[in-house]
């Protein structure tokens, strides 16, 4: 009898027509998932920095948020993007690389700086936005993790791969950054 009862469960379950979820996506795959849980992460370091007032707080958040960037621009361009050419609109690969080069340069130009400096709170203003600009590309309906999902990338694999990468460059890029 339970075991009648579990697999009628089952049955309306797998009836059910598939939900998204926007924000958290616990219905995608690993890859986005993964992708997705850093953008909410940065996004929320940024509303952070907002708030605070002492320079060596912005320095330290600063700094979280910008070996944060570093690693997923990383893990994003040695892995997703590559393996995506052929899933993904050459176009939005192409936008999402060079979007990827002009926060890196806008991260270099605040890294050279101090908190303080003429321009510095514009700087890393104007660096949230853009990231918030790109993830929007990135996760809007037809956008790049759209695409993606349609593919035959098997992306839970491009997961594993992407968890190792971002765990191997946190360790190397954060010890680096210690020195």
């Amino acid at each position: 009898m339970a075991a009648a009862a579990k697999s009628s469960s089952a049955k309306s379950k797998s009836a059910k027509p598939r939900k998204a979820t926007r924000r958290t996506g616990t219905r995608d795959p690993l890859a986005i998932r993964l992708l997705k849980q850093d953008h909410r992460e940065v996004e929320k370091m940024f509303d952070e920095y907002e708030q605070l007032e002492s320079d060596s707080e912005k320095q330290a958040l600063f700094d979280k948020i910008a070996l944060a960037l570093k690693v997923h621009t990383r893990i994003e361009e040695e892995i997703l993007y590559p393996e995506s050419r052929g899933e993904v609109e050459d176009d939005l690969i192409d936008e999402a690389y060079v979007e990827h080069d002009g926060a890196k340069k806008l991260i270099a130009e605040i890294e050279a700086m101090k908190p303080g400096q003429e321009f510095y709170d514009a700087k890393v203003k104007v660096l949230g936005e853009y990231i918030k600009h790109h993830v929007k590309e990135e996760e809007q309906p037809g956008g790049f993790f759209a695409q993606a999902k349609k593919g035959d990338e098997d992306l839970e694999a491009m997961g594993e791969r992407l968890k190792a990468r971002k765990e191997e460059l946190m360790t190397q890029m954060a010890g680096k950054a210690a020195h």
